[in-house]
């Protein structure tokens, strides 16, 4: 028997929209089923809607029948009466945009961007929301704040065509090596969100056919998205604006399967470690305002703390 993960914190909510045809459905229950394989895997809380045949049978057999938005809804309600733990929610599935309103098709009504915002407004702790339906990117702004990563599978509410954004970013998400840019033996949020645009640019090109979708990441709070084409690596290319938050910090930090060296870490040695290295990072955009002695000495305390941590994980085992 295959031994099982040891728990995480991390909550999963996966949400499936209307299927629209026989085919998309196909594809967007594969696309579940990779998150929930790998939810499991990483040793998360997972919960689906909008997919599960016993769940719709027994929607059926109530009187008054709940749609798809009312129970998001709800699980949202119930998840924050832990509002300070870990949460993703991921939605797959096709989008619209009427010309005013972004909306998430649902079986039922469906839902806006501001409403997802209202519902997740309790969450004081890491949030991160993968919406990989066309007309996705106004749910960025909508749900931009501190301590939160937004993907969006589109750069405006008027690319509403089908998106392949996410079939490519679950497989990355599961630990693709390809998309471990870094060599780090995990798959951050970022890594699989620069592999996946990478790969959508790729198919418009190999079809020869004008591209319709253009992800985006959102993670510094100002609810304004960033291309893919915009990072070297894992580090944006330019430098921000003085006094802005460089985009990618957090979405280079969260992984959903850790690697052996992680795994070993608690939930709060990581929380630690990762907020260490963000003022690093912080640190390093005040060198020449600092000059060198107090930042190799500044510099030098960060990595002495995080050494630490490493240091206590080594002896307890």
């Amino acid at each position: 028997m295959e031994p099982q993960p040891e728990a995480r914190d991390l909550r999963v909510l996966i949400v499936m929209g209307a299927e629209g045809t026989e085919e998309y459905g196909k594809r967007y229950r594969e696309e579940v089923q990779m998150w929930e394989e790998m939810c499991r895997k990483a040793g998360v809380e997972l919960q689906t809607i909008g997919v599960s045949p016993q769940q719709e049978q027994e929607q059926k057999q109530k009187e008054n029948e709940k749609t798809d938005a009312v129970l998001l809804q709800e699980a949202l309600k119930t998840l924050s009466a832990k509002p300070a733990q870990p949460l993703w929610v991921v939605l797959i599935g096709h989008g619209t945009f009427d010309g005013r309103d972004a909306r998430f098709n649902l079986r039922g009504p469906d839902i806006m961007a501001p409403e997802l915002a209202g519902w997740m407004k309790p969450f004081t702790g890491p949030v991160a929301c993968i919406q990989t339906a066309s007309a996705s990117s106004p749910f960025l702004k909508a749900l931009a704040g501190p301590n939160r990563v937004l993907i969006s599978a589109t750069k405006s509410a008027d690319e509403v065509f089908y998106t392949r954004f996410g079939q490519f970013f679950v497989k990355a998400i599961s630990g693709s090596d390809e998309a471990d840019l870094d060599r780090d033996q995990q798959v951050s949020l970022l890594e699989a969100f620069l592999w996946s645009s990478k790969q959508v640019d790729r198919f418009f090109e190999t079809e020869q056919r004008l591209a319709t979708e253009h992800a985006l990441l959102e993670d510094n709070g100002d609810g304004i998205g960033t291309r893919a084409q915009a990072f070297q690596g894992v580090r944006l290319a330019e430098a921000p604006p003085e006094g802005k938050t460089p985009e990618g910090l957090l979405a280079r930090q969260w992984s959903l399967l850790l690697s052996d060296a992680d795994a070993q870490l608690t939930e709060a040695q990581r929380t630690k470690r990762d907020a260490l290295e963000r003022e690093m990072e912080a640190l390093k955009a005040k060198r020449k305002e600092l000059g060198d002695d107090a930042y190799y000495s500044k510099l030098e305390a960060l990595l002495l703390e995080i050494s630490r941590i490493y240091d206590a994980t080594e002896k307890d085992t």
